[in-house]
């Protein structure tokens, strides 16, 4: 297995980096460290600790909820974007980052207004979209802001 024909998978449990082959990423796959599942089909909670291993470390893009608790249409979305999880991985991850609990990497962002989604390739942004919006918009959203 080379380089080319395999991906750098930030675990969802412990973000320890694993090395999945490309073949092999539908089927899952277990953290080399923790042993938890690498895909469960549900947005990861992201904090300061591991935000750069999964936003700039894994090779898989990761598409960011950037929330609160207090706003209403963030949690009419977080079903949609729940679901919308099970049906884009393990080609994009899903995570939601608390803007209220984690405001220095919202600021880090300039998230101004929530919900706020990023796609994320390699640490670098791709697309923003602010505002709810619907499982089946999320989707066509993110794979029509994925490059090529």
């Amino acid at each position: 297995m080379t380089q080319a024909d395999s991906k750098i998978i930030a675990c969802p449990s412990c973000a320890a980096l694993n090395r999945v082959p490309d073949d092999k990423l539908g089927a899952g796959g277990k953290c080399g460290r923790c042993k938890s599942a690498l895909f469960a089909g549900a947005p990861i909670d992201l904090i300061a600790a591991n935000f750069d291993a999964h936003a700039s470390r894994s090779d898989i893009p990761l598409l960011v909820d950037f929330w609160a608790g207090w706003c209403g249409p963030c949690r009419q979305m977080a079903p949609a974007f729940a679901a919308a999880a099970g049906k884009l991985e393990p080609h994009i991850r899903l995570a939601k980052l608390d803007t209220e609990a984690e405001q220095a990497i919202a600021g880090r962002y300039g998230i101004r207004s929530i919900p706020t989604m990023i796609l994320f390739s390699k640490g670098r942004e791709l697309a923003r979209q602010s505002g709810a919006m619907p499982e089946s918009a999320i989707i066509a959203w993110a794979r029509q802001a994925m490059p090529g």
